[in-house]
């Protein structure tokens, strides 16, 4: 391989690790690791948007770069993806066939929409019972209206990029559905029945991510991962009290807990 090859092939590794989820020190442990096995000095450059790569060699250093948002999470493909750089390092893979490899992690498919939709709704169910929640019609609602939310989001990835889209739309969708539950006598928990499908769309990993970004010294990627964990939380915040507001219900109405 080429060493414009060689670069082409760390950077796509190393993108699909880094906009999946995976910690910053991992993914340039896996960089630094998959360069060793080719035969180069790697060093890669983390940005909000961008990934950079030094490469080393007896020719000299070579600069290139690669869009890349840290934005999502896919810790199947994260997986996947170290999985293939051992084979890559072990000899059971092939370089000239590791750039395959990749596009296809790369390309796999989510979870199935049932499964996310189950995960979601358990999710909530399991916050809601570490926040005391009581009654069954209480957990009901919350196991539905998590459930809906996680249809609604994967129906909306279709039709759209926008990242705060989902969480926002989920969120206002919770709120509804909290309010409803008071109104008609469903559920006078309207604390849980409405946060609880909200906070299993709090980006956990981003928040992680950024503060561990923050102790390793990478300020301006660690301020960009909270930063975009806290948008998060605003528009998971904004949908929950819109939908709340909707209906003329507001979180300090509940007249008893769970």
């Amino acid at each position: 391989m080429t060493r414009e090859e060689c670069s082409n092939l760390i950077l796509a590794f190393t993108r699909v690790l880094y906009i999946n989820g995976d910690s910053t020190h991992q993914t340039l442990e896996a960089a630094e690791r998959l360069g060793n096995c080719l035969g180069f000095r790697a060093r890669i450059f983390p940005h909000w948007g961008e990934l950079q790569i030094q490469t080393e060699d007896t020719d000299g250093k070579h600069i290139s770069a690669m869009e890349a948002t840290p934005s999502g999470v896919d810790m199947d493909r994260v997986a996947s993806t170290l999985r293939t750089i051992e084979e890559l390092c072990d000899g059971q893979l092939a370089p000239a066939k590791a750039m395959e490899a990749i596009n296809r992690i790369a390309e796999a498919p989510p979870a199935s929409t049932w499964l996310f939709t189950l995960a979601a709704g358990v999710g909530g169910v399991a916050l809601a019972v570490l926040f005391g929640v009581r009654h069954l019609p209480a957990s009901a609602l919350i196991f539905g209206s998590a459930a809906a939310g996680a249809i609604l989001r994967r129906a909306l990835a279709r039709y759209s990029t926008n990242v705060f889209l989902q969480p926002f739309s989920a969120a206002l969708v919770a709120g509804i559905i909290g309010a409803l539950a008071v109104r008609y006598d469903l559920s006078s928990s309207l604390r849980l029945v409405a946060v609880c499908p909200c906070m299993v769309l709090v980006p956990g990993p981003h928040f992680l991510n950024g503060m561990l970004d923050l102790i390793r010294g990478r300020i301006s990627l660690g301020a960009a991962r909270l930063i975009f964990a806290v948008l998060i939380v605003v528009a998971i915040s904004i949908g929950l009290l819109l939908g709340l507001d909707l209906l003329g219900s507001r979180l300090g109405r509940s007249r008893r807990d769970g």
